[in-house]
């Protein structure tokens, strides 16, 4: 994949991650959209289903893709409340646990991409 590519393809992830958390920001009357179950029922298999388009659109980088789709909220999450906070790194990990099944999903269908690099 060239990295121009790579590029637009982790561009894309990262505003489809902002997109959700905003828009879950939106519709959830709460501080941090997470903390209703709305998220875990529409947002949450949202940014998964985003994450496998992503690994079958891009299928050289999908763990990486899916990565970014949930850090990206994390990001949007601190940009929202207007503060990083001293724990980051425990909330940055807990969105990349977050992220497994969005790169489970994503790996799983980059296997049958037809936009492989040959």
């Amino acid at each position: 994949m060239s990295t121009q590519r790579n590029g637009f393809a982790f561009v894309i992830a990262a505003m489809a991650g902002v997109a959700i958390w905003s828009l879950a920001g939106l519709v959830i009357p709460r501080r941090e959209p997470w903390d209703a179950g709305l998220y875990w029922a529409c947002f949450y298999p949202m940014a998964v289903a985003v994450a496998a388009v992503l690994g079958y659109r891009f299928p050289q980088r999908p763990e990486a893709l899916a990565i970014i789709v949930f850090e990206a909220q994390f990001l949007a999450m601190c940009v929202r409340n207007g503060e990083l906070g001293n724990l980051w790194p425990i909330g940055m990990l807990l969105f990349a646990v977050v992220a497994l099944p969005g790169v489970a999903a994503a790996k799983l269908v980059a296997r049958r991409s037809p936009f492989k690099a040959g």
